[in-house]
């Protein structure tokens, strides 16, 4: 199952304190998920000033309940309270992602 997951963090100045404070440790995460092909695409989010307030993250595991047990529970942005508001939808990639043209 493919996830979309949106989280936004808490306000200044907590959330980007927060965020500083453990960014190393959630980008290596999100590399090792990559690596193991769970994580399939990551950003940050930004307000019109160019600040991160937030992350999307596209992803995938067999449940819902699998994403929060392999990845949530132990993600540093969510131990340590950067992150808010966090959004977990089922979503479905349009059907020519799925065969990308050779180089």
């Amino acid at each position: 199952m493919i996830f979309m997951v949106l989280a936004y963090d808490y306000l200044p100045p907590a959330g980007p304190e927060r965020r500083q404070a453990c960014r190393s440790e959630h980008l290596q995460l999100g590399e090792n998920l990559y690596r193991e092909r769970r994580c399939l695409y990551a950003a940050g989010i930004l307000n019109e000033a160019g600040d991160l307030i937030g992350s999307l993250i596209i992803c995938e595991f067999e449940s819902r309940q699998q994403l929060e047990q392999e990845w949530l529970s132990r993600e540093p942005y969510v131990l340590n309270n950067v992150w808010e508001k966090i959004e977990i939808r089922l979503i479905r990639p349009a059907p020519f992602l799925n065969s990308r043209p050779a180089n």
